[in-house]
């Protein structure tokens, strides 16, 4: 079986967000929640001074604790190692959320996307509002991208969690997650982890790399290099 995985190449990463960006129009993410995000710190006195930002995402770890803590797991493993969610399943508890160590797990307590029903005209009179060019176009959201409902739902419900899935969508056609494929560094590396001819192993060759919160035991498959 795949034993799917990423590298975040630290020394490559511009801090841009794009990531955060393009995770967003490619899952339906709603504002105020993030699949794709990071943290920043600052170190030293002027002018000696650090500065270091890090993308962060779900780590799909192989000992996972949101999986180990969900009553009716909704949160589970897949074949391939993939932390996945099943909306169905999900009632609303938060033990995953509590339970896992990287804070990436998000809950929709309010009716997802709902501003777009209440944005202004930019320009009075001339901009169109996101409401305006949904009842024109006859879609439920006005920006939507229906590839996503392929393997979980498009717009998760109000009362349950959701999570970065690595695109397991674009998985299934081969395509690499919409976050590596849209970064203009290229400082993530998508693959195989039990493939050593894989581009993500060639990587973790080349540089030693460290994880999040190691003493967690989670085993994350998200790997950072040259931080």
């Amino acid at each position: 079986m795949t034993k799917y995985g990423m590298v975040i190449d630290l020394h490559k990463c511009v801090g841009c967000a794009g990531c955060s960006i393009a995770c967003k129009n490619e899952n339906n993410v709603d504002t105020g929640m993030f699949w794709a995000h990071y943290f920043h710190e600052t170190k030293g006195s002027f002018p000696n001074v650090n500065y270091k930002y890090v993308p962060t995402l779900c780590n799909h770890c192989e000992d996972a604790a949101c999986v180990r803590v969900c009553p009716t797991q909704a949160m589970y493993k897949d074949e391939n190692g993939l932390t996945l969610h099943d909306p169905d399943k999900c009632i609303g508890c938060k033990s995953c959320m509590h339970a896992c160590p990287y804070g990436v797990i998000n809950f929709n307590k309010n009716k997802p996307h709902r501003r777009w029903e209440e944005t202004a005209a930019a320009i009075k009179g001339g901009t169109a509002t996101s409401k305006e060019l949904q009842e024109k176009t006859g879609q439920q959201l006005p920006y939507y991208n229906a590839d996503r409902a392929f393997t979980y739902e498009g717009i998760r419900s109000k009362g349950i969690v959701e999570k970065c899935t690595f695109c397991d969508h674009r998985i299934k056609d081969n395509l690499k997650p919409y976050c590596v494929e849209s970064c203009p560094a290229d400082a993530r590396t998508f693959g195989d982890l039990d493939d050593p001819n894989s581009d993500i192993n060639k990587v973790l060759a080349q540089y030693s790399s460290q994880v999040l919160k190691p003493e967690k035991g989670t085993k994350p498959r998200v790997f950072y290099v040259r931080g």
